[in-house]
């Protein structure tokens, strides 16, 4: 029998829901990960993000996560739009899920073309929806650059839930640069500090890369470890002002992410954390672009604040 890891759906094909007879076109595919491949769909004149699972399993896992994430999120549209299965025309079933299509670039992709001003709000942003996701019991565990989208106005959303997993349960996925068991920083089980470091990482990743990377890939697995990783911390001046921050993260210091959020918040709003300003021949220009620029972001705040898209509750 066929699984939904061979299944390839074709642009123009369309998928109708067994259950609930929900009809998608296929309009391209936009990617695909160990257990399932993501399409861009059309229904109702409006565009989706369909997963094709290979494990019915598995894709229970994530919408389960999807589930308790939209409890906690009733002001915003939900991530989750609808779950079914369909039947192939070759006569086998799949399970599928209908999301939310998120329009933005994959974090390092964004910063490239933003520039590194954004990477302080961008950060925070991404710790509030980590936050959201734990207090909902789930860890992302596959937290890296590819899996987290920014939107307008530094707007964060993560994507693919293939490895969110309840607290307390072995993390289902990962990638190895990310994950604490292979910097012998700790466990694999599933809790806050699992994504608190994966995000600082990740950060590292942001600015560090080509050194981190060496160290991954020089180090026996026995040398591997969090001090390794802290000496990366204050060789960027965009990482700088973090770089305490960071180092707790990757010690597992933080008791939570909303905790871990607003140590960050008091760097961002604090003024310690200065944007890093993009060369030009011109100072004059640089200097009104920087003004700009902090102008534009505080309004963001500002205005982020007011919808609700910023985690509440902060000092």
């Amino acid at each position: 029998m066929k699984t939904s890891s061979e299944l390839r759906l074709a642009p123009g094909s369309v998928v109708t829901g067994k259950w609930k007879g929900g009809r998608y076109r296929v309009e391209r595919l936009l990617g695909e990960g160990a257990n399932g491949r993501v399409y861009l769909v059309e229904h109702g004149r409006r565009l989706y993000a369909m997963k094709v699972g290979g494990d019915a399993v598995d894709l229970q896992s994530e919408i389960n996560a999807l589930r308790a994430l939209a409890a906690r999120r009733r002001r915003a549209e939900p991530f989750l739009v609808a779950v079914d299965d369909f039947v192939h025309r070759d006569g086998s079933e799949h399970p599928f899920y209908i999301m939310r299509y998120v329009r933005g670039r994959a974090l390092h992709e964004y910063l490239q073309r933003e520039g590194a001003d954004w990477f302080p709000l961008v950060g925070y942003n991404l710790l509030g929806r980590l936050a959201e996701l734990h207090e909902a019991g789930f860890a992302f565990g596959d937290l890296k650059r590819e899996n987290v989208l920014v939107g307008d106005y530094g707007r964060v959303e993560l994507v693919d839930y293939g490895g969110a997993t309840a607290f307390g349960k072995s993390v289902r996925q990962f990638t190895e640069l990310y994950d604490r068991g292979y910097w012998n920083a700790g466990s694999r089980t599933a809790e806050p500090g699992y994504d608190l470091f994966s995000f600082a990482v990740l950060c590292l990743h942001l600015f560090e890369g080509r050194r981190l990377l060496q160290l991954s890939q020089t180090l026996l697995p026995q040398n591997r470890s969090p001090a390794e990783l802290i000496r990366l911390t204050e060789s960027h001046p965009a990482l700088k002002p973090f770089a305490g921050w960071l180092q707790r993260a990757l010690r597992g210091e933080f008791a939570s992410a909303r905790e871990a959020a607003a140590a960050w918040q008091r760097i961002l709003y604090g003024g310690i954390a200065k944007p890093v300003r993009r060369r030009s021949s011109s100072a004059g220009w640089a200097a009104g672009l920087f003004a700009c620029t902090m102008l534009a972001l505080a309004a963001t705040i500002l205005w982020l604040m007011t919808e609700g898209v910023l985690p509440a509750g902060l000092p």
